[in-house]
Parts: structure tokens; C-alpha cells; sequence
């Protein structure tokens, strides 16, 4: 397994730093935010996005000789761009709609469903969200909503809630039951629904990171067979698999975020005088500053090899994204929590940057499973 970027994936690395820090600086959250922006991201910003190509990369040039738009550029080419926009809080659809809706169709579609909806997916054109939650906690063998057999196919009843960009996508990927009860793997399917059909009901629920997630309802939805995405009952297989991905995906953003948060406080520590010395030049405070260090590149390790492991397509996938995802939510929590102890009581104002790494770094931490989960989760597929 090799944990280092090759050339095309370092350059892709520095585009996406200069792009980001240039078209999305930490300061247009700050203005989505402000401004109570309804769709929560930058179209435009999501067009150049597109342009450059980035929304295609987990995804084949072409399916069965239709082509779809996609490079096949891999995961750690697109963990890179993530890590970047870390750095700068940027929101924007590429984890909601790209990793996690396209590989719901990627791995579980048939040949005629990929054709169909993955090329308005990559070119940008339409939305993807993963309606998953339905409690505070993560659970995806929780799932109580229901998928009741009718003659054309099955009626949808329930609720979810924290789906990402829920409010905004025009295609839903969602997870129901057809068969046994909530805490059972056995029994849930994942259906491709419009997002205007009949009987749902989407509110916008505004996260404390100044980003966007929906509860929905859903009033006896009609859905056919063909918008079965997989086997149904046996859809916990494919949402583990692109719940996998997503987690991943996720840990090389956070893992950005908590670079940035230990540049910017390192920089601080620099500047700020105390007895007419800089305060970095205390042996306490460097001490905090050299064991986070060393636990920074030890996440960078574990979310390396776990987006290494996606490219090919290891069996230990499953393993890996746990423990990227328990390593990168534990450090962050770490470096956000000592960079406003470090930058003293204007470190949670909103005079500051910090304070948003912060709320980002909590709502991230819980997305897709919290550090606890993850080590429950490691420790049963280590056979404990």
C-alpha cells in the first residue's frame, strides 16, 4: 500500500489548494452565513468546481460503451481536493452528491440505471443526497421507516433527518425498510426517488458549522421497482459500502481543517508577546504544539491508507475507514480544543477563524459515526 501521492495527484493537490484558498476563502462562509444563504453553497463556485472536472473522478469513462463524463482518477486524487477544501470550510455538494450518491449508483445501480443518472450527477446538473438518520445518534441498522409492497412497487413512510444538502438535492437516495424491524441489518433497501415526488416534505435545518441539512417526511411516497438501487432486503451491504466511502471522504477534509487550525495557531504562537517574549517560545506550550504534530501525521497516515485501499478496492476497506474516521475526529477535536485554549479568550469570538474549525469540527465529528462508534465498530470487524 503506498501512503504517498504520485505526481499527477500532488499536482492535482497544489490546484486545489491555490483554487480554494482563492475562490473560497474562509471569509464566504462567513458571507453564506451572514447572508442566511437558502441553498447553503455557491453555485457558481460548484460550477468551476465541475469544470475542473473534479465532480467525475471516482467515476469510469464509460459504462457498457455509453459514455458518462467520468476519469476514473481515483479516490486519493479527490481526497486531495477535500483535504484542500478543508482548509478553507469550503460547502459545497462534492461529499453529499459525488461520493455518496454517486457511488449508491456506481456500486448498487444496474448497468441501465448508471447510464441514466450518473451523467446529469457528474456534470453537475442535478443533486444527489443520502436520506439516511432518522435518530441523534448513527445507527444504519436503526432504520425504522418502512417500504410497504404494492403492485407497482413499494409505499414510503417515515422520517429522516440530517440529510446532507437534503434541502437543495433534486434526487434522493433513501434508505427504508422491506422487511424485519429497526436494529436488524436483514430487511433494508435503498430506493432513487425524485426529491419533488408527492408525499415528501423537506425543512432546511441550519447546522451550528454554518452548513445545510434537511428533515424530511415522507407521506406514503409511491416508488416503482426499478428505483430499487441493489437487492431489495439486502441493501445494508451497499450502504455500508457507500457509507465507507463517505467516511473517508470526510476524515481527508477534517484532516485539512485540523491542519489548518495547527498553521494558523503555530502562527500565533509566533506572533503573540507575553514578558516580551513570543509565547511559543514556552517549553509547555510547545510541548501542546509537538504532540498534536505527531498526531496530525498519524491521521495522515491511517486516511492515506483507507483512501489507498478504495483505489484498490481492498478487502480491508471497512477496517481502514474506521479507523481513519475514529483517528481524524479524535485529533481534531484535539487541535481545535488547544487552539482556542492557545489563542486565550478571543479564540471562541467571532473575531476569529477558530471558533468556525470548532462548530466544523463537532458537526464533522458525528457525521457518519463519532469516534466511540468507530471503535466499537473496528474492535467487532477485528472479531472482538
Amino acid at each position: 500500500m503506498n501512503l504517498t501521492l504520485n505526481e499527477e495527484q500532488r499536482y492535482l493537490k497544489d490546484t486545489a489548494r491555490s483554487f480554494f484558498r482563492e475562490k473560497a476563502p474562509v471569509a464566504a462562509l462567513r458571507k453564506l452565513r451572514d447572508s442566511k444563504d437558502e441553498l447553503g453553497y455557491s453555485p457558481e463556485l460548484w460550477r468551476e468546481i465541475v469544470e475542473l472536472g473534479w465532480s467525475g473522478m471516482l467515476f469510469p469513462e464509460t459504462v457498457n460503451g455509453i459514455e458518462i463524463g467520468g476519469s476514473g482518477f481515483g479516490f486519493k486524487g479527490l481526497g486531495a481536493i477535500l483535504q484542500e477544501s478543508g482548509h478553507t470550510l469550503t460547502a459545497s455538494p462534492l461529499l453529499s452528491s459525488v461520493v455518496l450518491g454517486g457511488s449508491a449508483i456506481l456500486l448498487g445501480g444496474s448497468e441501465a440505471q448508471q447510464q441514466a443518472y450518473l451523467p446529469d450527477l457528474i456534470s453537475g446538473e442535478v443533486r444527489y443526497a443520502l436520506a439516511l438518520e432518522e435518530g441523534a445518534h448513527h445507527d444504519p441498522a436503526a432504520c425504522a421507516m418502512t417500504a410497504t409492497p404494492t403492485a407497482n412497487g413499494y409505499r414510503l413512510s417515515g422520517r429522516k433527518t440530517f440529510v446532507l444538502d437534503g434541502h437543495s438535492a433534486e434526487r434522493l437516495i433513501v434508505v427504508a425498510r422491506t422487511a424485519g424491524s429497526a436494529g436488524e441489518r436483514a430487511g433494508l433497501s435503498l430506493f432513487l426517488v425524485d426529491a419533488d415526488t408527492a408525499g415528501i416534505t423537506r425543512t432546511r435545518t441550519p447546522m451550528i458549522d454554518s452548513r445545510a441539512a434537511a428533515d424530511m417526511h415522507f407521506d406514503a411516497v409511491e416508488v416503482t421497482r426499478e428505483q430499487v438501487l441493489g437487492t431489495a432486503d439486502g441493501g445494508f451491504a451497499l450502504l455500508e459500502q457507500v457509507l465507507d466511502r463517505g467516511r473517508i471522504c470526510i476524515a481527508a477534509e477534517m484532516l485539512g481543517s485540523t491542519r489548518e487550525l495547527f498553521d494558523r495557531t503555530l502562527a500565533y504562537l509566533k506572533e503573540r508577546q507575553q514578558f516580551g517574549v513570543p509565547i511559543g517560545s514556552f517549553q509547555a506550550l510547545q510541548h501542546r504544539m509537538a504532540t498534536v504534530f505527531t498526531e496530525i501525521e498519524l491521521a495522515k497516515s491511517t486516511v492515506l491508507a483507507a483512501l489507498s485501499a478504495l483505489d484498490e478496492d481492498s478487502n480491508r476497506v471497512p477496517l481502514l475507514a474506521s479507523l481513519a474516521k475514529h483517528k481524524v475526529s479524535a485529533v481534531y477535536e484535539l487541535m481545535s480544543n488547544e487552539a482556542v485554549q492557545l489563542h486565550g479568550g478571543i479564540g471562541v469570538t467571532d473575531a476569529l477563524d477558530i471558533g468556525l474549525f470548532l462548530k466544523r469540527a463537532r458537526v464533522a465529528q458525528q457525521t457518519f459515526g463519532d469516534s466511540a462508534f468507530h471503535r466499537r465498530r473496528f474492535a467487532r470487524l477485528c472479531g472482538y
